[in-house]
């Protein structure tokens, strides 16, 4: 019994140097199951480029002149559940741009000296709409920054209201680094309950991913940086 073959994922590369951007692009492009569409030097670009050739993963240089890869991740993130996923690419694996391009939409972030291995890997795991960041690294990266960084527009806590108290439960603890055995076990349910929970978590809140569902849980004030496991939960108990 044959099975069709999955189509190729489409890529798109941002980077201000040509070097780089050439140099990503044929890497990929040595992937069977990887087909690189087009390259961009700056973020403007990126998204023209992605509105003519609707690519499933974008890797965008986050420091480009002009419109950079946050605010170009910002405007393809704006196109809805549908539009392609972006993998921010840094020197600095705590670049304060990198917490700043995941509320804005990104996906997750890679070091530019990542190995071929990871690299293949991770635009991977993007295209299939699973979490690229460990739970850990999720965790101290939002962390970090959301201490910092807070934004003039945060999320309001009521945007949680249409999360049942058990989906609030597993979106604090996926925020607070948990991996969904973990939280499975915490909560002394199956991994595919905590599975079924983060689809209807993602659906509800209209996020596109996991890392949207932490970046969303520090910005609402569902997770306190710094206080994992006592954030107490603002709304009427509700099953």
């Amino acid at each position: 019994m044959s099975t069709e073959p999955q189509p190729a994922v489409r890529i798109v590369v941002a980077d201000d140097h040509q070097v780089v951007r050439t140099g990503f692009a044929a890497l990929l492009d040595t992937q069977p199951d990887f087909t690189v569409v087009g390259t961009a030097c700056d973020g403007a670009e990126a998204v023209r480029t992605c509105a003519g050739l609707r690519p499933d993963v974008v890797l965008m240089d986050v420091r480009m002149p002009g419109t950079d890869g946050i605010e170009a991740t910002r405007q393809l993130a704006a196109s809805g559940p549908d539009g392609p996923r972006i993998l921010i690419l840094t020197t600095f694996d705590l670049d304060e741009y990198v917490y700043d391009a995941l509320r804005a939409g990104a996906s997750g972030f890679l070091l530019k000296d990542v190995t071929a291995e990871r690299l293949f890997d991770a635009v991977r795991v993007i295209a299939a709409g699973q979490a690229l960041l460990a739970p850990t690294v999720t965790r101290r990266l939002i962390s970090e920054f959301a201490t910092q960084h807070r934004t003039p527009d945060p999320v309001p806590a009521a945007v949680l209201a249409a999360l049942t108290r058990r989906e609030t439960e597993v979106l604090r603890l996926v925020a607070e680094g948990l991996s969904n055995p973990e939280v499975a076990t915490r909560l002394l349910i199956t991994e595919e309950t905590v599975k079924t929970h983060v689809s209807r978590i993602l659906a509800k809140l209209a996020l596109r991913d996991r890392t949207q569902a932490v970046v969303t849980a520090y910005e609402s004030g569902l997770v306190v940086p710094g206080s994992r496991g006592r954030t107490p939960d603002p709304r009427p108990s509700r099953d």
